[in-house]
């Protein structure tokens, strides 16, 4: 109960962040920055899902985030595919494409299971940038806006609203898994494999699952980013992207859904904060999140909870 009041706690704080923000600014740059950090937020979630809570690492997920940008960019341009069911369509075929890779992957365990993730994004890489008279090649490719039923989204208040609305949702659904039979299970293989079969815990599949559940919302949000920027390129799918959104879930916290978000606008605002420093912007951004790793070690929210707690006794 302790810990089902905290969650809804957490959701009902998040709520309250995110409807204050537009009343406290109606800047479209802000605006702009707060979609993009509920943009990574929802994706880092589905990360952390993967590798916090089942432990299984994943180097190629912006792999995942640019196939359903570009599926919704082709379907759009090329086949005038409706934008919702070019996003549908984009996230059944990632999801689709993750099922039939999962079991060989997720077999292997801790540096080859990076590496074979990691193969997985170059190769998607690699696809999409040759296929050039489908995708535009380096160069990318322009998105028309999206609109359901003649109803477009236009402006970042209008995206930044359904943004919030679908974070809010996302974490809701999270957190109802983790404390879901299916959502222990994960902890459980993340604890012991061996232990979580003895148990009885069907461990490819749930690994299977939650690969798939993470690499669909991963192509939603590269739909609606591709959607909500108008254009899209190779470089969603790259990977410094992947590493960007590990560290995000690393620097906010493991097995942590507010973790996630933390981290996402933890390191979407940073690179802006730091823009100041004319060319030692990077230098700062790594000694910024070195020093968060030594002070602390399990994440910007577990790390902070577990203090306060200390000092409530």
């Amino acid at each position: 109960m302790r810990r089902f009041s905290r969650a809804h706690a957490g959701l009902l704080a998040l709520a309250l962040v995110l409807a204050a923000v537009p009343l406290l600014t109606s800047n479209s740059f802000y605006l702009d920055l707060a979609v993009r950090i509920a943009i990574n937020a929802i994706v880092a979630i589905g990360l952390n899902l993967l590798i916090g809570y089942a432990g299984q690492i994943s180097l190629g997920h912006a792999g995942f985030v640019g196939m359903g940008a570009y599926a919704s960019a082709v379907l759009t341009t090329h086949w005038q595919f409706p934008p919702l069911a070019a996003l549908l369509a984009g996230a059944a075929g990632v999801g689709l494409l993750a099922f039939l890779v999962a079991r060989p992957i997720l077999r292997l365990k801790g540096h080859y299971l990076a590496m074979a993730t990691l193969g997985l994004g170059i190769i998607i890489t690699i696809v999409i940038t040759n296929e050039a008279q489908w995708t535009g090649g380096p160069d990318g490719m322009a998105v028309p806006a999206f609109s359901v039923a003649g109803l477009a989204l236009a402006g970042e208040m209008h995206w930044y609203i359904v943004m919030a609305l679908l974070l809010l949702l996302v974490c809701w659904c999270a957190l109802n898994l983790i404390d879901a039979p299916a959502g222990r299970a994960l902890q459980a293989l993340h604890g012991s494999e061996i232990a979580a079969r003895v148990a009885g815990v069907d461990v490819v599949r749930a690994k299977v699952q939650v690969f798939v559940l993470s690499a669909v919302l991963a192509s939603v949000m590269g739909s609606l980013t591709a959607h909500y920027i108008g254009f899209v390129t190779p470089g969603q799918a790259g990977f410094f992207h992947s590493v960007e959104l590990v560290t995000m879930v690393v620097v906010g916290g493991m097995a942590s859904v507010f973790g996630s978000v933390a981290g996402a606008a933890l390191l979407t605002l940073l690179p802006q904060a730091l823009s100041s420093f004319e060319g030692w912007e990077t230098v700062v951004f790594g000694a910024i999140l070195m020093a968060t790793m030594i002070f602390l070690p399990g994440g910007l929210v577990p790390s902070l909870r577990q203090r306060f707690a200390k000092g409530a006794h």
